[in-house]
């Protein structure tokens, strides 16, 4: 690899001191480095770069931040397909590896065609509202749906391939890959799924019921939710969360459906540490 790409989330280096001594580093041994900036912002779903901001030529993102830069750089240049390697600036990191001491070592084995790439799936999501165009985007962790507003309840159905699955009420419910299992997923109670897996998870968020689990289906499986209405008929207004930025506002009798995108995120690997080890690590930390 010669061309590199880095996106950086100037919360997590704000003078760019990383991510110029990654640009120097880089053109030192003969490589070409690209930056792009994302400056802080209080509108969290605005986008880190676009697609077409990429170079023609570029062999590998370098996502500078935590495990949220990095999807939302996958979400953002998912029609490139370039293969893209977490630096971790945060705090938990799954799917950021690499630590700022390791930086180096792992630009040396880039530079060498030295690693290994990691498929894992991504979800697209297509909102379809009465008298208006389908919309759609995609997650490579999850899509939630979540209350907007009051401290309401939401009455939703499922549908799996047009077969009605089930109704509740519930805070919200999201549809999960492996790689998103670790993340909203875990916090609503979901099952920890290996990340190359092949599935979807269904968890409810909050379900006001005793009885209420985590769905797993194949992969192939399309999952379809709409938003019934309140009590007396009241008409619900709830948010569609691609991995927590972008959002479309629903209402009830607005379905979305979800099912496995054609396009997939690559995932850079240089170490050979499993994801069980990873977990073990990340479960003891204080």
């Amino acid at each position: 690899m010669k061309q590199f790409y880095v996106i950086t989330n100037r919360h997590k280096d704000p003078e760019l001191l990383v991510t110029n001594r990654i640009k120097k580093y880089i053109e030192e041994r003969g490589g070409n480095c690209t930056i792009q900036v994302k400056e802080p912002s209080p509108r969290r779903e605005e986008s880190y770069t676009d697609s077409a901001w990429l170079p023609d030529e570029t062999e590998c993102m370098l996502v500078l931040g935590g495990d949220g830069t990095m999807l939302q750089a996958a979400r953002d240049t998912v029609e490139k397909q370039i293969p893209i390697l977490g630096i971790n600036m945060g705090t938990v990191g799954y799917l950021a590896e690499i630590e700022l001491p390791g930086i180096e070592s792992a630009l040396d084995r880039l530079l060498n065609d030295d690693y290994m790439l990691e498929e894992r799936m991504m979800l697209i999501g297509t909102v379809k509202k009465e008298g208006a165009e389908p919309e759609e985007d995609y997650a490579l962790n999850d899509i939630a749906i979540t209350r907007s507003g009051s401290l309401q309840i939401i009455k939703y159905s499922i549908y799996v391939n047009d077969l009605f699955l089930y109704s509740y009420s519930a805070d919200g419910v999201m549809v999960a890959t492996p790689t998103g299992s670790t993340g909203y997923n875990l916090s609503a109670g979901g099952p920890i799924v290996e990340p190359k897996a092949k599935l979807l998870l269904i968890t409810p968020i909050c379900p006001h019921t005793l009885n209420t689990r985590s769905i797993v289906l194949g992969a192939d499986d399309r999952i379809t939710i709409e938003i019934n209405a309140g009590r007396e008929g009241e008409i619900l207004e709830v948010e569609a969360n691609f991995d927590g930025s972008h959002k479309v506002t629903l209402r009830t009798g607005d379905r979305i459906e979800i099912r496995q995108s054609e396009k997939k995120t690559n995932i850079i690997k240089l170490s050979n540490v499993s994801f069980l080890e990873v977990l073990h690590k990340k479960m003891n930390e204080k």
